[in-house]
């Protein structure tokens, strides 16, 4: 696997899915999105408060590649990279089976902020890449 700036490990269950005994499509892009609201987390934001503070993060666009079904009981790791496209952030997701690494899927995320009913230019992603890179203490 490669390097990632956060990963976290879950677990299917069993009402996630479908008759083939297989995750259910939409799970994955559940499984991303939980991802990035764990990882905003520890940035010390979460979208409850981002939206009292008339913040709202929207996904934009979302592309995600299956390449090996996920069944019942099986533990993965979802992993994340970001980085700043014009005003979008952009998330490089990706789900691995374990213990044995198998890729899951793959998934580009684009997301926009608007601040007070009004797109922006991505200042608020400014601002939470460089808490990235320069963590509070």
């Amino acid at each position: 696997m490669k390097e990632y700036c956060f990963e976290i490990e879950m677990k299917v269950r069993d009402y996630e899915c479908d008759l083939q005994g297989v995750v259910n499509n939409s799970n994955y892009q559940r499984y991303m999105e939980h991802t990035r609201h764990e990882y905003l987390e520890t940035l010390g934001e979460n979208f409850g408060a981002m939206h009292e503070k008339g913040v709202d993060a929207f996904i934009s666009r979302v592309d995600i590649r299956f390449k090996h079904s996920l069944r019942s009981g099986n533990r993965f790791r979802s992993c994340l990279n970001l980085r700043k496209e014009g005003p979008k952030l952009v998330f490089e997701q990706d789900i691995y089976r374990l213990p044995d690494g198998v890729q899951a899927a793959s998934g580009r995320v684009e997301s926009v902020v608007v601040e007070n009913g009004k797109l922006t230019r991505g200042e608020f992603f400014d601002r939470l890449i460089a808490r990235k890179k320069n963590p509070e203490p």
